[in-house]
């Protein structure tokens, strides 16, 4: 199934996608939870009900999803975690430049509060000059687990959605750590929705592609990921309990702007697509100056 976060007339709800159209899910089961983590965490035995019960709808129930605003899917992960250098012919390109490659997974945090809508605008921060995109398949966890073994890892994955790394590199760079180059306001758009894990046979065989302004950018297979999903949260478990609701970002592929040397600007548009998951579609606008400004004087 496909979980979607939406709003319609000053009113954010969550519902099941289907052939263009979005279902509310309260009104297929008024008892349901009224977030997809709750969705997601509550197991088979709740998304056996909802498909059942979406399965009794007629064709033409709920709203066009062109009626609707698709919104972050999981807006209040309580972790958003991404692996760095994670696809061969980026970590060459990355070499190629002068850049250390780990010999070991590169984590690093997104903050949440960097989490926008599928199809949000996207700031240029007036503090960096390099604004560069990475297109990632991203994972949601399911189940409250830890030392996950790489066999039993599947059985811990909820579903998946597309994401965009946004980095202002500038600021990556300027630091030991990658955190706040990765977390800047709106660098963070997820979605269009999650596409729950039993959708997807493989999810090391899918395609990858982005798009700046319709300019392809980035194409490449999942299955070139060098630390595949399943070694991912193998590693992550031995570190921190992982939450339903955690997102995890798995690596983007060569060509990110600035092997490039095409950095992000305000007006142009930026389209990630995976196979099966949908795409996700940003515009990069400045980032707008805010009404109020504390006055330093009284703080």
């Amino acid at each position: 199934m496909k979980l979607a976060r939406f709003s319609r007339d000053d009113r954010t709800t969550i519902g099941l996608v289907r052939e263009g159209r979005v279902i509310e899910l309260s009104h297929l089961l008024p008892d349901a939870p009224s977030t997809i983590t709750g969705v997601l965490a509550a197991g088979a035995a709740l998304r056996q009900q909802i498909n059942a019960a979406l399965n009794q709808q007629p064709a033409g129930a709920g709203h066009a999803l062109t009626e609707v605003k698709l919104e972050a899917p999981i807006p209040d992960a309580q972790k958003y975690l991404a692996i760095g250098m994670n696809y061969q012919d980026h970590a060459d390109e990355a070499a190629r430049a002068g850049v250390a490659v780990p010999k070991n997974q590169l984590w690093f945090n997104k903050q949440v509060s960097c989490i926008t809508g599928p199809y949000s605008p996207v700031y240029k921060p007036r503090v960096s000059t390099k604004m560069d995109y990475e297109a990632e398949m991203g994972v949601v966890i399911g189940k409250r687990c830890r030392y996950v073994s790489e066999a039993d890892a599947r059985s811990v994955v909820a579903g998946y959605f597309v994401a965009n790394d946004l980095t202002a590199r500038d600021w990556q760079f300027a630091s030991p750590t990658f955190t706040l180059g990765k977390s800047f306001d709106t660098h963070g758009p997820i979605g269009p929705w999650i596409t729950t894990h039993d959708e997807i046979d493989d999810p090391h065989d899918l395609m990858m592609r982005l798009w700046v302004n319709g300019e392809l950018r980035q194409e490449q297979n999942t299955g070139q990921m060098i630390y595949n999903i399943w070694q991912q949260i193998h590693h992550l478990s031995q570190v921190m309990t992982l939450e339903p609701g955690d997102l995890i970002a798995t690596g983007t592929c060569a060509n990110v702007g600035i092997a490039l040397g095409k950095f992000l600007q305000p007006g142009d548009v930026v389209k990630v697509e995976i196979d099966k998951l949908g795409y996700i579609e940003n515009r990069v606008i400045e980032e707008p100056v805010e009404d109020h400004v504390p006055d330093a004087a009284a703080l």
